[in-house]
């Protein structure tokens, strides 16, 4: 049964604009800095650059038809170079003109052998990297067009993150598991992977001032994995009904955005000590009254009592049975902000304050299949299931 959502706040997002007049779902698009427009590329095979009239339209000021779907893009606003990844496995490049009225084609890379899912170019380095379903992580030099290396990754990915200092790229992908690959010219090694999530990864967040890395999933859930403190820490984050569609980091004001499928919008607040969830104990009776399990038939025997079900408190996580198991409560700090079950004994040790909401729920009104945060503006960009774009101004929840 799904989670209730708490209760929408009174302070929420502003729609601003909706962008409609696409043919597909519109697969990425971003917020141009400093310029009332946005870039998007749709399954309908354009891309289009949108600018606001003077009527508060957005009109298209470039309307291009690609030979094959558009899958994801990177848009570098210093270059205003446009990558854009294809169904084919190709990679487009284009250069769009200072006023964006104009778009010129640049390059084309050969990059994958089957679609393109993440795309990202990185100045510092000259490097676009991508990742298609074809299993294989490249990279390739900007300025030459020439492959660097290519590195086989376990499953296809569909998160990809960059840290410009360390060189380190961060892969998440289809089994759930985010791996580090330290990048080197033309050579790649791995560092560690991670493993927190039960459902595949469907998006990644890199703030490398607090070198922390987001992870989302389609098991709902999110886990923020501290890199930079080298003790290996992740906190996971619970506030969505469905699959993680994005995630962005507002470094101001060190608050998560997140969004899922079924339009949920959610700003989490990551300027609290946050807790770690406990693993959960195994074990064959209730570690609190005793009581057998079902599958322990010994204890059941020599007790002559029927076997109960299994269950974890979400606080201590041992194992207890549904007796012991009956209250409900939020854990904000350990990323609960749904009721999950709690053993009695825990129950009692948590206060009014320790149920103190740490994030604001909201409701986009269509289903998000991508998101972009622009920082400068406090814009929030959603795509949906409905084919239509919105823009909404995030400064009353972003602050």
């Amino acid at each position: 049964m799904a989670a209730e959502l708490p209760k929408p706040q009174t302070r929420k997002p502003v729609l601003l604009s909706q962008i409609e007049a696409f043919q597909d779902v519109v697969s990425a698009a971003v917020i141009i800095p400093k310029e009332d427009g946005v870039i998007s590329v749709s399954e309908d095979r354009t891309i289009r650059v949108w600018l606001k009239r003077d009527s508060g339209q957005y009109w298209p000021s470039v309307y291009q038809t690609m030979p094959a779907l558009c899958s994801c893009m990177s848009f570098n606003p210093e270059t205003r170079k446009l990558s854009v990844g294809m169904d084919t496995g190709a990679v487009s490049e284009f250069i769009l003109s200072e006023d964006f009225n104009k778009m010129t084609p640049a390059r084309t890379y050969q990059a994958h052998q089957g679609k393109v899912t993440v795309v990202l170019f990185v100045l510092e380095m000259e490097w676009l990297l991508s990742t298609g379903q074809d299993k294989n992580f490249t990279w390739h030099c900007s300025e030459s067009g020439q492959q660097l290396g290519n590195h086989r990754t376990a499953a296809w990915v569909s998160g990809l993150q960059f840290d410009v200092e360390t060189r380190h790229a961060f892969v998440g992908d289809q089994s759930g598991q985010v791996t580090i690959l330290k990048v080197e010219q033309d050579s790649c090694s791995m560092v560690t992977t991670f493993k927190g999530h039960t459902g595949n990864v469907t998006a990644l967040c890199w703030d490398p001032v607090q070198r922390v890395l987001f992870s989302g999933s389609s098991d709902h859930s999110i886990i923020m994995w501290d890199i930079g403190g080298r003790k290996g820490t992740a906190i996971e984050l619970q506030g969505h009904n469905e699959k993680v569609q994005g995630l962005c980091y507002a470094p101001h004001t060190k608050q998560l955005i997140s969004c899922s499928s079924d339009g949920g919008i959610v700003i989490w607040n990551m300027d609290v000590t946050r807790q770690e969830t406990p693993e959960w104990l195994d074990s064959d009776s209730c570690q609190k009254c005793e009581q057998p399990f079902f599958w322990n038939f010994k204890q059941m025997w020599d007790s002559k009592k029927i076997g109960l079900r299994q269950h974890h408190c979400r606080k201590c996580g041992k194992a207890v049975c549904g007796k012991c198991s009956s209250k409900r409560s939020t854990i904000p700090l350990m990323g609960f902000e749904f009721e999950v079950r709690i053993c009695d004994s825990c129950h009692e040790t948590i206060t009014d304050e320790d149920r103190a909401p740490t994030a604001t729920f909201h409701d986009s009104k269509h289903n998000i299949v991508y998101m972009h945060y622009e920082p400068t503006t406090g814009n929030l960009l959603t795509s949906g299931t409905d084919k239509v774009i919105k823009l909404w101004d995030m400064t009353p929840v972003v602050s």
